[in-house]
């Protein structure tokens, strides 16, 4: 079995730079990234990081592998993670669904969240180009365009015209079938959320169920998310504590109720995006070699 000072489940910006901090600190990593498209696969590219603004998920993980090549402490594994069992001797089993073991001393946790997507005609060819889900992500590709902000919370519905101002003039709020208060100072529909009408993932109109048709060329849409498999059996068999809204919860620095298991990135936070995420797993690595040494 290979023995590691830290796994780390995850491949995207939190692991990533998890992963470069620990090789610069002489730690052997073993970086385990699930062979399935990344949940940002879809986007049209990676935002707010200076010097990489604008290249493709896949190019940004590309060029931070060529980056970690240069230690030569990180090491890629394409499988996915079953289970993290630990060791009678300290650290942890990593169980992966290609069969080979390893162990690790401690594990960060970097894996994201599951969207839950909605079934509707359109949703998947737009996700991620005219639906999105962060102004700051993806707001300037969709500036001056009519938006649509899918929401049943009141209070956001409220401030949906100050706070995309920058990037639309003209905003309306569906609520896809809840109901809200009167006099929001905001164009609501209620009514639900039948189809999308799009030419190639260019949304033009969103198409309610009562056949009316309301033209819009970009949503901003929250979705639901889930913890991925791997978290839910944590939290189920192995005392990984989860918040009431289903994110990893932590101590503010990293660590979560398991000893030796950190989390870092979208996992334990709404506010997602690269940058943050980046931040979050460089936080995380200082705190692992801060818990070792001290």
């Amino acid at each position: 079995m290979q023995h590691y000072d830290v796994a780390i489940v995850g491949g995207g910006p939190a692991g990533l730079t998890a992963a470069m901090t620990l090789s610069r600190s002489v730690r052997r990593v073993a970086v385990l990234e699930s062979p399935a498209d990344p949940r940002n696969a879809c986007s049209h590219g990676v935002h707010g990081i200076v010097g990489l603004d604008g290249v493709s998920p896949a190019e940004y993980r590309g060029r931070a592998w060529d980056d970690l090549a240069r230690y030569g402490m990180a090491e890629l594994r394409e499988t996915d993670v079953a289970d993290l069992v630990p060791a009678p001797d300290g650290g942890f089993e990593v169980v992966t669904e290609d069969g080979g073991p390893l162990w690790a001393r401690r594990v960060l946790l970097a894996t994201g969240m599951t969207d839950v997507i909605p079934e509707l005609d359109g949703f998947e060819e737009c996700w991620g180009r005219t639906i999105i889900h962060c102004p700051f992500c993806s707001g300037w590709e969709n500036r001056e365009r009519t938006w649509g902000v899918v929401t049943a919370e009141e209070e956001f519905a409220r401030r949906a015209p100050g706070a995309f101002s920058a990037w639309s003039d003209d905003v309306v709020v569906f609520t896809d079938g809840a109901a809200l208060g009167e006099d929001l100072g905001v164009e609501v529909v209620t009514g639900r959320i039948r189809a999308l009408c799009h030419t190639g993932g260019d949304l033009h109109a969103v198409e309610l169920e009562d056949g009316a048709v309301v033209e819009r060329r970009t949503l901003l849409w929250q979705l639901d998310q889930r913890p991925v498999p791997l978290v839910a059996h944590l939290a189920r068999e192995r005392g990984l504590t989860l918040r009431e809204d289903c994110y990893v919860k932590t101590d503010g620095s990293c660590r979560t109720s398991v000893p030796g298991l950190y989390a870092a990135g979208d996992i334990i936070t709404e506010t997602q995006g690269a940058v943050e995420s980046a931040a979050a797993g460089s936080a995380a690595a200082f705190q692992i070699i801060e818990d070792e040494t001290s």
